[in-house]
């Protein structure tokens, strides 16, 4: 469970989500209105690079019409214990509408999440994990203490929320459990009392655009780490139908396309990405410009989250996908151990803030001031 800053980063897709290496954030009310059931799709990282409880409990509030069952599939490594604890609070609300179905992997804060469902269904393959909340920090002693005692809050604050869907569950047990990080199975989760029913299992692949934070948990099991390294197949773009499509704009040169790049970079205050954005490109076409402006924002967004916005020129001069610079700042962020967590503020300017040093002692400055005062003294003593 991490501390994050609120950037929110979602995809939205017609009908049910395909399973790729991707953040999939989906809601679909179907049947007629006496049969209406509403579906929502959580497959991705809950909080800042992934899913928000704002954008979840806004969106589901407009679907929503008090009425219909609703169904919360999860498939997320996790992510903001807050969000986590949002959503579970917003799905505790719907009452016995409200099922939740985990479908491939729970994790963290998408365990607490998942677990505020009135009924909660765990697919025979597919597994809730239960740990410890996380953070890193910096600062002296006094702020550490600090730092230790908030996340001691924070442990009291998921096993209250795992302890209102298992009421009964022993609590030495569970802490245990929380303190060891376990993976549990679709059987275990039942027994716990933390899930009512074992559903069919499906084969999805385990939060795979994830794959860095599943390989920093201590004990991810085998079965999620072999998919990791299995290769996935590629998926055909579904090309959208337009009813009256516009004529093809006529394609401009590379003095037009190169000033496009100036100007949308000056207007979106990252005019540090002009010259990455030229050599990347090679201004071959306005579409791989515009493509390019794009996610050069988007990766902006995700380096000024982590407090590394001198890393944006680098990224977007590699050519990297936002997938790639979320696993780069993280392993930026937390090295080979420790969390992999950042601290759940935004930063006030993208700049970094200079250090306040103190002046320097000037040697000759204070020689000729103490030759000066004696020879003072000298003149007054004669006097």
């Amino acid at each position: 469970m991490k501390l994050l800053p609120s950037l929110r980063i979602f995809n939205k897709l017609e009908g049910q989500p395909s399973i790729q290496d991707k953040h999939w954030y989906n809601l679909k009310a179907s049947g007629e209105a006496d049969q209406r059931t509403i579906e929502v799709y959580v497959y991705g990282e809950i909080g800042t690079w992934g899913i928000t409880a704002n954008q979840f409990v806004r969106d589901l509030a407009a679907l929503d019409d008090g009425t219909s069952p609703i169904v919360v599939a999860f498939n997320s490594i996790g992510g903001d214990l807050f969000d986590g604890l949002a959503i579970h609070n917003a799905l505790s609300r719907l009452g016995e509408r409200c099922t939740g179905r985990v479908d491939a992997l729970a994790a963290s804060a998408a365990s607490v999440a998942v677990c505020g469902a009135h009924r909660v269904v765990v697919a025979e393959n597919a597994m809730l994990m239960i740990h410890n909340p996380w953070t890193y920090a910096s600062g002296g002693a006094e702020d550490l203490r600090k730092v230790a005692t908030a996340l001691d809050q924070a442990l009291e604050v998921i096993i209250a929320a795992y302890k209102a869907k298992a009421p009964d569950i022993d609590e030495v047990e569970l802490r245990r459990l929380v303190n060891a990080e376990t993976w549990l199975t679709a059987r275990e989760a039942v027994a716990l009392g933390l899930a009512d029913e074992v559903g069919d299992g499906v084969q999805i692949k385990a939060c795979l655009g994830q794959g860095a934070v599943m390989q920093k948990y201590k004990h991810t099991p085998k079965a999620l780490l072999d998919q990791l390294s299995e290769p996935t197949e590629p998926v055909e773009p579904i090309e959208p139908v337009v009813e009256n499509p516009e004529p093809t704009a006529p394609v401009l040169d590379s003095t037009k396309l190169a000033l496009l790049i100036t100007q949308s970079c000056n207007q979106a205050g990252i005019s540090n990405l002009i010259e990455p954005l030229i050599a990347s490109t090679e201004l071959a076409d306005e579409a791989t410009v515009q493509a390019a402006l794009a996610q050069a924002k988007a990766i902006r967004d995700l380096c000024v989250a982590a407090r590394l916005p001198e890393c944006a020129v680098e990224y977007v001069k590699a050519g990297l996908d936002t997938g790639a610079v979320r696993a780069r700042l993280f392993d930026r962020l937390v090295g080979s151990g420790g969390g992999f967590e950042i601290d759940n503020s935004l930063p006030q300017n993208e700049d970094p803030v200079t250090a306040v040093k103190a002046k320097q002692p000037d040697a000759s400055s204070i020689w000729t001031a103490r030759q000066a005062a004696q020879s003072q003294s000298s003149k007054g003593a004669r006097a």
